[in-house]
């Protein structure tokens, strides 16, 4: 007894990351989808998942915008091992090169990097933890050191809050912060939610289609999108919370797993109305997160900013950040 893609879509639980959408699609169907393209690659301690959604054909099935979705996941990313750590942002700053080059940035282009979420709430803090460790130079620029001018890119940073801090919608404080930098390229960094526990704060998402804040929990708000900001927009996030309907589904799983018998007492119909039953004194809407996500968050966030640093300023590896990360 497993999620499916009409049963998720039955409890009102949106799809993060492109990967898992691919794979319950592709499963449901049990075939290839039409106008979605993937590639999978193997390090040494993970692997990397290459998405294209192609057309609109694709977009549609995915419920997703087409573009490039690239999927870093390991689950190194949760041990206290700095070399994977340190992998995995070389990884990390390698593809984001790749979809720099690809929208055209330019060593001299300058590069909003935006820290989406509630620093109060702490599955939600990665945004704003990694705008306060990525290296920002917009303001300094002109002064970089003589060795490093021409890979040290202007970038600076934002951390805008949530509607319910600030009373305004977070799309509305970036375009006007866009509006006055006149940035070439807009990076916004947030926490997802996964459809699969495996992948709570193993999984680092790079999309060059921009992102809709609060979408894997069911609060939809302004997109970030090219469209919505006049510029080209980067969307990196990773799980920090699963939705309980998951959880409830993968015990489910277990129990048909290891007693058959139930197989015959359960389906679709049955699973959805117990899930909306357990969860209707939250509206259906109750996601839960790891107790140790203050740890996680602290070490994700410190992965993909020096991932960032290194994407951004080629002039600069992982030892000399630390030496000009004030």
């Amino acid at each position: 007894m497993t999620l499916t893609f009409d049963l998720i879509k039955n409890l009102g639980i949106n799809l993060d990351l492109a990967i898992e959408a691919h794979s319950l699609l592709r499963g449901d169907a049990n075939q290839e989808i039409q106008g979605v393209r993937e590639n999978v690659k193997q390090f040494s301690n993970g692997t990397i998942t290459s998405i294209q959604i192609l057309d609109e054909n694709g977009a549609r099935q995915m419920g997703k915008q087409p573009g490039n979705y690239l999927t870093i996941e390991s689950s190194g990313l949760r041990e206290n091992n700095p070399e994977v750590h340190q992998e995995i942002a070389d990884i990390m700053g390698k593809e984001l090169e790749g979809l720099l080059q690809s929208v055209g940035l330019t060593e001299n282009d300058t590069v909003l990097i935006v820290g989406l979420g509630n620093w109060d709430a702490t599955p939600d803090a990665l945004g704003p933890k990694v705008a306060g460790k990525v290296l920002v130079t917009r303001h300094l620029h002109k002064y970089t050191p003589q060795n490093v001018q021409g890979g040290l890119r202007p970038v600076c940073a934002l951390s805008p809050g949530v509607l319910g801090i600030t009373g305004i919608e977070t799309a509305e404080i970036i375009k006007g912060v866009v509006e006055k930098v006149q940035p070439s390229l807009v990076i916004a960094v947030d926490a997802l939610a996964a459809m699969d526990l495996s992948r709570i704060t193993s999984t680092i998402q790079i999309a060059d289609t921009g992102i809709n804040p609060g979408s894997g929990i069911g609060n939809q708000r302004m997109a970030i999108t090219r469209e919505a900001l006049g510029v080209p927009v980067i969307a990196i996030g990773i799980p920090t919370v699963v939705h309980a309907a998951v959880v409830v589904s993968a015990s489910l799983h277990y129990l048909v797993s290891n007693q058959p018998i139930q197989k015959t007492l359960l389906n679709d119909s049955i699973v959805q109305d117990a899930i909306q039953s357990v969860l209707q004194p939250f509206n259906g809407n109750f996601t839960v997160t790891p107790k140790e996500i203050d740890d996680l968050i602290e070490t994700t966030a410190k992965i993909v900013a020096s991932g960032l640093n290194q994407g951004l300023h080629p002039a600069i590896g992982p030892e000399e950040g630390n030496i000009y990360y004030h």
